[in-house]
């Protein structure tokens, strides 16, 4: 890849699994009565026909990985599950009340934190009392984040039982220098054991999760990692980029120096090298960051341009409505966004008051719709189109100028009113969406928000 395009566009940049980016949520215009009126709307409006998401953050872990950017409570006391699952089901119980009818689950995602954190007893206590009083649609997706270290066969088991058939775990780097760093000690031999548990048990979908540019790391790392990773051929790969953001998550993610972590062209090189890699496997790049067999549905849905992303990344299927239960979950209506109070102790107090967690949100205006289908098509499908009155917008003209440049450069092609991404134009993606967030170009944050784009 060519450097000075890499110095060109390496800037702070969002991830854009939303838009507006949290950040710019607009909390004069927000308020729980509106946030609570956009989900009946979607709810009313979609649930017979494709039904509703329900994600869960669990956010309890028994150790701190020093690259995690989740909200999670490090702690071995496994005396807070019960109390935790109690409250997730009281939470559950106000959105049942308020949309009044019962709902219909098609995509159902456990994260965290770690969710193998609680025990398949715990865990098949919440998902039974979860889905008691729901519907499930034929074409359901139900999936979970694995800990390879904890990951039991009883976890496995108990998950497969209610339906669940994907599961990603997350792999980081296998250098033990690395691991180290990061705080994630984690062998092969644990991933390749949770692996072949779950295949055998008959999952459909296992997913490994890799990062590049985490401290110390080098191309070789990425290449040794990948060749392991290889010999086991998960369904799918999220093959992302560190996120360094400690001015956010703060000393977490101080757990090394600066100087520790590879250059921007380093990490590029790491990318391009573990992409070749991937695709001389049998991979194909989904969308930004994630590669998939052909035989997953991942990459069925973007041959089928059905593929969708929201705050649980890419998934191969979209509902209108997403509820995320737990505390520092966010929820999207379509119509608006609503995130849960972060603290554990204030989740708590709230739930048992008989109130929906809500602190902050964002309802989205004509505008903000249309930037944000723009950003959906682009960071989904690498193109985007404005033959259609309704992917208009005012500020439409200044932003094609904005992107005359990315053209000169070879990242993108323009047609009649139609915008495709390049090959060379896949990784700045991020950088062609932030052309169209009109809400960072009016205004510029002050301070470093975002992680950088390469």
């Amino acid at each position: 890849m060519c450097q000075s395009l890499i110095h060109k566009y390496n800037v702070a940049g969002p991830r854009y699994t939303s838009y507006p980016t949290v950040p710019y949520w607009d909390m004069n215009s927000f308020s729980l009565q509106r946030w609570k009126d956009s989900l009946k709307r979607a709810f009313n409006e979609s649930n017979d026909l494709e039904g509703l998401s329900l994600y869960l953050h669990l956010p309890y872990c028994e150790s701190l990985c020093t690259f995690c950017g989740c909200h999670k409570r490090i702690t071995k006391r496994h005396e807070v599950e019960l109390p935790y699952i109690k409250a997730l089901l009281k939470e559950w119980s106000l959105y049942r009340k308020l949309l009044g009818a019962k709902p219909k689950i098609k995509e159902l995602h456990i994260g965290g934190g770690t969710p193998t954190f609680f025990s398949p007893e715990n865990l098949r206590f919440l998902i039974t009392e979860l889905l008691r009083a729901s519907d499930i649609v034929e074409s359901y997706e139900f999936s979970f984040e694995g800990h390879p270290n904890n990951t039991t066969k009883a976890h496995l088991q108990t998950f497969f039982d209610f339906g669940f058939r994907r599961v990603s775990f997350g792999v980081q780097d296998y250098n033990i220098k690395v691991q180290r760093a990061i705080n994630r000690i984690q062998p092969f031999e644990n991933v390749k054991k949770v692996t072949e548990w779950a295949r055998g048990i008959g999952y459909t979908s296992v997913g490994h999760d890799i990062i590049f540019g985490l401290p110390f790391q080098t191309e070789t790392d990425v290449i040794e990692t990948i060749e392991k990773t290889k010999e086991l051929m998960p369904d799918r790969i999220a093959f992302y980029s560190y996120a360094h953001v400690p001015w956010i998550k703060g000393n977490g993610q101080r757990g090394f120096k600066d100087d520790d972590l590879p250059s921007a062209e380093s990490k590029r090189r790491q990318y391009e090298t573990g992409k070749r890699q991937l695709e001389s496997a049998g991979y194909v790049e989904i969308g930004m960051d994630h590669f998939a067999l052909k035989n997953d549905s991942l990459y069925k849905a973007m041959k089928a341009e059905t593929l969708h992303r929201n705050f649980m990344g890419y998934t191969a299927s979209k509902t209108q409505a997403m509820i995320g239960l737990g505390a520092s979950s966010i929820s999207d209506s379509w119509y608006g966004f609503a995130q849960n109070v972060k603290s554990i102790e204030d989740y708590y107090h709230l739930v048992e008051q008989g109130m929906i967690p809500v602190y902050r949100g964002h309802i989205l205006n004509k505008e903000d719709l249309k930037i944000r289908k723009h950003i959906l098509n682009l960071m989904c499908h690498f193109k985007t189109s404005w033959s259609d009155i309704e992917m208009t917008f005012d500020e439409l003209p200044e932003v094609l100028i904005q992107l005359k440049e990315f053209e000169q450069d070879g990242l993108i092609k323009f047609e009649t009113k139609l915008l495709t991404v390049t090959e060379k134009g896949k990784p700045f993606i991020r950088n062609i969406c932030m052309a169209f967030d009109l809400l960072l170009q009016r205004k510029k944050p002050d301070t470093q928000l975002f992680s950088m784009t390469i």
